[in-house]
């Protein structure tokens, strides 16, 4: 059972992620894009803005390809856990912690769920279980 737990948070959260990044890549399931991301990326300081929503949907959709799949874990763990804590530190941190106030609360939870994943291993039903 553990190991069907694993998978169920693995393909969750690196399938949201997936779609994440391709909001910002493609302009995919309602995203802007990389000149619109990038234009409110250059809006809060996190400069140059393309380049920064490259960077972010790139860890987002490479990181959340490879925590669904189970592939080299650890590396997907950090992917994602980067792009949460940038997002708590540019975005959310002033908020609070509610997620009902724009507070970090749910970027909190995905950094600990993909730190947690990367640290316990992805489970038996995961590509790095057949290499390892």
């Amino acid at each position: 059972m553990l190991d069907a737990g694993l998978l169920l948070i693995r393909l969750v959260i690196g399938l949201a992620f997936v779609g994440h990044g391709a909001q910002k890549l493609f302009g995919w399931f309602g995203g802007y894009g990389l000149k619109g991301t990038g234009g409110w990326f250059d809006s809060i300081g996190m400069k140059p803005g393309v380049t920064m929503a490259l960077l972010a949907g790139l860890a987002e959709f490479v990181g959340g390809a490879l925590f669904a799949l189970g592939l080299l874990t650890p590396l997907a763990g950090i992917l994602i856990a980067g792009t949460m804590v940038i997002a708590i530190v540019k975005v959310h941190g002033a908020n609070g912690f509610w997620s009902t106030q724009n507070g970090y609360e749910y970027n909190l939870i995905l950094l600990a769920a993909a730190i947690g994943v990367a640290l316990t291993g992805p489970g038996r039903y995961a590509f790095d279980a057949l290499l390892g």
